[in-house]
């Protein structure tokens, strides 16, 4: 693409490239350069000539000159000028001179353009008046009056009469590609020359990909039946995948909404392959490697303390209640709580230790009570964890005096290992939560306030989120056919397409059925956090339709269907390809992400968005072509006379009467609102400096906002809003949230433990794990020095090792708990042991990260080989590797956007201006979802994910019209890219936004926070693309 310089001062005559029958020829070299035509071309070769009523050049022998798939090029640099592809020309109408100075827009391949029409007459020597995004031009001499197709056939020899010559003085005229009929006048020879004007270009795709479209759009256009009836059996076929949705399957938590491969993992296993646990008989909640199986109360009492015999009195008769359910089997048979309840030796775990100390001695005085640590009987009461909202006195014993507590908890552990067991723990724990209410209610408690949770509720809970979503399935899709009806209703029965818009929405529907069902078929798992997909798919399938609705209008009535389609598919060809790739690329790099449910949405969405993509190229193309026939016979019935409908054709057409003009094109109402009135006022002086006002702060809020975003998925939040379970979260928060999970210090490999130099580097390791912050060292329980205390109370050598290899079943014997600590293998070598220590002050996810980071960073650190590990740590894993994951698919999908924009688009400077909005709208919805609360967890990632598609999506556009647009002026270059392109970014935001704002009224977080980041990312990208990227376009523009 060059341009050589023209001698200043030399007028031109310019002339407008056709094809056979006069149709205008697809967008090529020629037109893309600015190439000129001038008469007296040396480059035609000898004994050609222009002949015949069509104008055309003809060779010797009758032979046409020129080729219909025409590649222009115009200059040596390029390309030399073949002689058999010597397009066939005709110089531009000039204005009459009774005709009024108007601005108009004519399509070329480098861009709209447009120009002055003169009305004043030339005969009196009048410079046409310029318009607002006019260039100065020379003065116009006469041109040929009369115009007219070329469809006439060729005369049959040399009998033609030549064609008058155009005067080197005529006015410039446009390069254009529409059709327009030829002179009467023959005209001489042309001659190509060019302006070289150096810029460089990237694109080496574009060509073909639009002479690809044409090609489809030519058969689309002439098979439309095909084409509209084979996509709807395949979504027949692929639909039956549907089968295959689960029902009642439970989906894993833990499996989709925890990092794959996450270091707590690897730890567990090793917990699991090192070390075995006793439901039956020696339970520890804290040495279980997995979540056991239990329900949880939380009692809150409604004066300031519950230390009082009479609330004690009415909690114990609400434990008594849950102790006595039974669950009726089919057989007969019931399943009682003394049955499926983890033991301790011969008895139930105890719900609270206190509680059942004061059950058995209701004489125990309530007000002498130790915490954390409460001596009962000669054994100790670990009472962390029971007890929340407290008042600590005084010193007393290993801890302090507890003057008051607002709240108790009561843990009913049951069975988990046995799978047998399991299975009734469930049962039992199921007909719990159905007795729950029955049992406050009879109870008529006036002292105290209980919520309760379970094991299974997280699980219960978030499989019924999914439910709340279906109502509004069904609204969203109402909606988008309102909107598309409504943007796509004209005052004009011929050119109307509601019944196309209703169409496009059905296709979008079609995407989702046929990329969900091919998705099913495979085995892509079916995670509730899908089910946020179609709301997407609903508002950004549609896009599509809006630009090839656009580039319908563009075409003329008069065209057979065939042509028009071509000429559509060929003028969309690159936006929706872009728009397309760049969008499923952002997706499909969420696979990498390490979270399951974000992998399989962007399985799920990204597939869906390739099939609204071949759906709208094909099943939509072919609704749009049959709807183009139907113009055609309301054209013939406008024009037919028939006073039987005379009255009633008046009101068919706005204005009334009138019949729309076949060779003409359509323009929007809105688009023209953006060039004539929102586009000058973007551009004034005033309202630039207010943009850049408003950017800086924009910027300066998300950067502000980006450090105070929170990480993590609240457990709380897979759960909707009015599950009994939120309260429960609540009041575990407010009173329970002191103390942390119980931390597993495992030694991983043989050390020697009678070596006092390792002893002593171990116990430094445990020292400075006290020493931490988020550690409470009064809590720590080690069996190592308890075992030498017992070596040494009994005059053992801990020093030697058949001495301290021989003593440990005695030591074990005496002292149960830390039966489960030691692994000895069959050889008499401790292959691994542990010990606990205790987590405090970790209420939230920063907290907990910093926590989780720290207690590993420790055990990296000590000599002794040592990894942390609580079963909690599987979630809090999450915070760790949420920032990891969302930097690293942001800056994939950036770079692919990248790749995608160099290749597509001819001028890297659009790719810079693309890469600078992708990373603002980030920044920006990174920050403000910290001012609307929302965390960044694995759904709101998903979301910046998407963030990047649609960033590219409103920038790319505009920046390309502009760099493309040949008017004079950076400010004439937004108003034509706004003019061009602000109808259909705005149509592509606000579709998108209804599509998901019916989440808004959702009860689940989940659904929630999709709008909520939707809607910024419109709101954010749309802003970019309208305002802020042709404002600062302006500034830089000039340097192009």
């Amino acid at each position: 693409m060059c341009r050589t310089p023209e001698k200043p001062g030399t007028p031109q005559t310019h002339f407008r490239l056709v094809g056979r029958r006069g149709k205008t020829r697809a967008p090529n070299a020629a037109s893309a350069s600015g190439a000129r035509l001038e008469p007296n071309s040396p480059r035609i070769p000898p004994g050609n000539r222009w002949v015949g009523p069509g104008k055309r050049w003809v060779g010797p022998g009758n032979r046409l000159v020129g080729s219909p798939q025409l590649l222009f090029t115009c200059c040596p640099s390029c390309a030399s000028l073949e002689e058999e592809s010597m397009p066939w020309v005709e110089p531009e109408p000039r204005p009459s001179p009774e005709q009024k100075p108007k601005l108009t827009k004519q399509d070329s391949a480098t861009g709209p353009e447009w120009y002055q029409k003169s009305e004043e007459s030339e005969s009196e020597g009048n410079q046409p008046p310029l318009g607002p995004l006019a260039s100065p031009r020379p003065p116009e001499t006469p041109g040929p009056p009369a115009l007219e197709r070329d469809d006439a056939p060729l005369p049959e020899g040399d009998d033609a009469s030549p064609r008058p010559s155009v005067l080197d003085d005529a006015p410039r005229l446009r390069l254009e590609l529409d059709d327009a009929p030829l002179p009467e006048e023959e005209t001489p020879e042309p001659r190509a020359i060019c302006r070289h004007r150096h810029r460089c270009h990237t694109d080496c795709l574009e060509a073909p990909l639009s002479r690809a479209f044409q090609w489809l759009g030519w058969q689309v256009g002439a098979h439309p039946w095909i084409f509209l009836l084979a996509p709807l059996m395949l979504t027949a076929a692929l639909g039956t995948g549907f089968l295959y949705l689960p029902d009642e399957e439970e989906e894993d938590l833990e499996e989709q909404y925890t990092p794959v491969g996450g270091p707590a993992k690897a730890e567990r296993r090793f917990v699991q392959g090192h070390f075995t646990t006793n439901d039956s008989y020696r339970f520890s909640a804290s040495r279980r490697s997995t979540e056991a199986n239990f329900a949880s109360l939380l009692v809150v009492s409604y004066s300031d303390s519950l230390l009082d015999p009479a609330t004690f009195a009415e909690v114990s008769k609400l434990d008594g209640a849950v102790q006595d359910l039974r669950v009726a089997q089919e057989d007969g048979s019931q399943i009682q709580y003394q049955q499926v309840c983890a033991r301790y030796r011969a008895l139930c775990v105890r719900p609270n230790p206190l509680l059942h100390a004061w059950q058995v001695d209701k004489t125990l005085n309530l007000s002498s009570i130790s915490f954390p640590i409460y001596h009962h009987g000669g054994h100790p009461l670990y009472l962390t964890g029971f007890f929340g909202g407290r008042i600590l006195g005084g010193s007393l014993g290993m801890g302090h005096l507890l003057l008051r507590a607002k709240a108790m908890r009561l843990l009913y552990y049951l069975k988990t290992e046995d799978p047998e067991d399991s299975v009734q723990s469930k049962q039992w724990l199921t007909h719990f939560l159905d007795q729950f209410t029955n049992i406050t209610n009879t109870l008529a408690l006036k002292k105290i306030e209980v919520v309760h949770f379970t094991s299974l509720s997280r699980q219960l809970e978030f499989q019924a989120t999914s439910m709340t979503v279906i109502p509004v399935f069904h609204l969203a899709y109402v909606l988008i056919i309102l909107f598309a009806v409504t943007s796509c209703f004209r005052l004009d029965c011929i050119r109307n397409k509601m019944c196309v818009a209703a169409f496009g929405v059905i296709s979008a529907f079609l995407a989702v059925v046929s990329g969900f069902g091919l998705l099913l078929h495979i085995g892509v798992p079916f995670v509730i956090i899908v089910a946020n997909s179609p709301f997407l798919i609903l508002g950004v399938g549609v896009d599509d339709m809006f630009i090839m609705i656009s580039a319908w209008h563009k075409t003329r009535l008069a065209d057979d269907i065939p042509e028009r389609m071509s000429n559509v598919y060929s003028k969309v060809a690159v936006s929706i390809t872009i728009t397309t790739i760049t969008n499923i690329l952002a997706f499909y790099t969420g696979v990498m992400s390490s979270f399951r449910s974000v992998q399989c949405f962007c399985i799920y969405t990204g597939t869906t968005l390739l099939f609204c993509y071949f759906y709208s190229i094909t099943c939509f193309g072919a609704f749009m072509a049959l709807d183009g026939k139907r113009e055609v016979v309301c054209l013939r019935w406008l024009k037919k006379a028939d006073p039987k409908w005379s009255s009633f054709k008046k009101f068919c057409c706005f204005p009334f009467g009138s019949v729309p003009d076949e060779h003409g094109t359509d323009v929007h109402p809105m688009n023209l609102f953006f060039r004539d009135y929102f586009g000058p006022f973007l551009t004034s002086s005033e309202s630039k400096y207010f943009v850049v006002f408003i950017y800086v702060l924009y910027i300066i809020s998300s950067i502000y906002g980006c450090f105070h975003v929170q990480e993590g998925l609240d457990l709380r939040n897979l759960a909707s809003d009015d599950s009994y379970i939120t309260p429960y979260f609540n009041v575990e928060e407010d009173y329970f949230s002191d103390y942390g999970p119980r931390v597993m210090v495992i030694v991983t490999k043989k050390v020697d433990y009678w070596n006092e130099d390792v002893r002593q580097k171990l116990e430094n390791c445990i020292k400075i794990f006290e020493k931490n912050v988020y550690v409470d060292k009064n809590l720590t329980e080690f069996w190592l020095d308890a075992y030498v205390q017992y070596l040494k109370g009994n005059s053992q050598d801990p020093n030697d090792k058949n001495t301290f290899m021989n003593n440990i079943p005695d030591f074990l014997s005496n002292f149960p708990n830390f039966q489960h600590d030691i692994n000895i293998s069959s050889s008499n070598e401790i292959i691994s042991s542990r010990g606990f220590i205790q987590t405090t002050d970790v209420s939230s996810s920063t907290k907990k990260k910093i926590m989780l980071f720290q207690l590993r960073r420790i055990a990296e650190d000590c000599q002794i080989p040592l990894i942390v590990y609580n079963q909690a740590f599987i979630y809090f894993d999450q915070y760790a590797a949420i920032i990891e994951n969302t930097v690293r698919n942001v800056l994939v999908a950036s770079a692919a956007m990248f790749i995608v924009s160099l290749l597509l688009i001819p001028y890297p400077f659009c790719s810079l201006w693309v890469t600078f909005a992708i990373g603002s709208v980030i920044v920006g919805v990174t920050g403000f979802m910290a001012f609307w609360k929302v965390n960044l967890d694995s759904i709101s990632m998903i979301n910046l994910v998407i963030c990047i598609g649609f960033s590219f999506d409103f920038s790319a556009h505009i920046s390309y019209a502009f760099i493309s647009s040949s008017q004079p002026s950076v400010n004439q270059k937004s108003i034509e890219a706004l003019y061009l392109l602000g109808y259909p970014v705005l149509q592509s935001a606000i579709s998108t936004i209804l599509g998901v704002c019916v989440l808004a009224s959702a009860k689940a977080y989940i659904f929630r926070t999709f709008f909520k980041i939707m809607f910024l990312v419109m709101v954010f990208g749309a802003a970019h693309g309208l305002i802020f990227i042709p404002v600062f376009l302006t500034f830089f523009g000039r340097f192009i």
